[in-house]
C-alpha cells in the first residue's frame, strides 16, 4: 500500500495526513507539485487541506493546473483512488476530477470549528467501515465550503448513491442549522462515478487519536487500507 500526499505552495495539512495514514498502516510520500509523475507503485493519491496559492482566482484554481494534476487524472483514469479534504475537494472540483463546486460560505464569515457528518453511503472504499446513518464528530476550517451543483448533477448524485456525507446534527438530523455553509443538500463530501475518488470539506484526518479528542475519522482511512490491501 502505497500513497502519495500532494504538497502545494499554501497546503498547511500534509502532516496532519500523514499520522492518519500512519495510523492506518498505510505507507506515504509527500510529493512536490512541481513533479509531473507520481511514484511506481501508488495506489492512493491525497489532496489535503490549506490555502493552495493563497486561494487566489479560486479555492484550488491554480493548483488544478500544477503539473503534478496530469498524472493524477491518468492515476484516476486508471481507476486509482483519491481522497481530498477540504482545499484537496476544491481542487478536484476545479481539476474536473467532481462535479459541482465550492462557494464561499452563505455566512461569508471563515468557520472553524467541530461539525457531525452523517454517513450517507457505506457502499464505498472510504465509508465501508460505517453503517449508513452513522454520525461522526468532525472539525471543520474553511472559508469556501459551500457545495454547489446544478439540478442535473444533483440528481444524479442522489439516484447514484454517491452523496457521501452530510452536515447533520449530534443525532444524526440534517438540518439548516447543521449545515453551517450553506451547502446544497446539506451535502459535505462526495464520490466520483467509480466511488474511487472522493472529496469532502471537513477534516477527518484530525480526529484518528485519542489525543486530538476523538478518534470519529479512523475509520475513514482504515477502510482506505482494506481498500488498497484488496485491491
Amino acid at each position: 500500500m502505497q500513497a502519495v500526499i500532494l504538497l502545494f505552495p499554501g497546503t498547511n495539512r500534509e502532516r496532519d495526513m500523514a499520522q492518519a495514514l500512519s495510523r492506518a498502516g498505510i505507507r506515504h510520500r509527500i510529493l512536490f507539485h512541481s513533479e509531473s509523475a507520481l511514484p511506481a507503485g501508488t495506489d492512493l493519491v491525497v489532496l489535503p487541506g490549506g490555502f493552495s496559492y493563497g486561494d487566489y482566482l479560486r479555492c484550488g484554481a491554480i493548483a488544478a493546473r500544477s503539473p503534478v494534476m496530469e498524472a493524477v487524472r491518468a492515476h484516476a483514469a486508471r481507476g486509482g483512488f483519491v481522497l481530498g479534504v477540504c482545499n484537496g475537494f476544491q481542487i478536484l472540483t476545479e481539476a474536473g476530477l467532481l462535479p459541482g463546486a465550492l462557494l464561499r460560505n452563505a455566512t461569508l464569515r471563515f468557520l472553524s470549528m467541530d461539525c457531525h457528518l452523517r454517513v450517507e453511503t457505506s457502499d464505498s472504499p472510504f465509508t465501508r467501515r460505517w453503517t449508513r446513518g452513522a454520525v461522526l464528530r468532525a472539525p471543520m476550517a474553511h472559508g469556501d465550503g459551500n457545495y454547489f451543483c446544478d439540478d442535473a448533477t444533483l440528481a444524479a448524485l442522489q439516484a447514484e448513491d454517491r452523496i457521501a456525507f452530510r452536515y447533520a446534527t449530534a443525532e444524526g438530523e440534517v438540518t439548516a442549522a447543521a449545515n453551517r455553509n450553506g451547502s446544497r443538500d446539506a451535502i459535505a463530501g462526495i464520490l466520483s462515478e467509480n466511488r474511487r475518488i472522493l472529496g469532502l470539506m471537513p477534516h477527518p484526518e484530525d480526529m484518528t487519536d485519542p489525543l486530538q479528542g476523538g478518534t470519529d475519522g479512523l475509520p475513514l482511512f482504515l477502510a482506505i487500507a482494506d481498500a488498497l490491501a484488496a485491491a
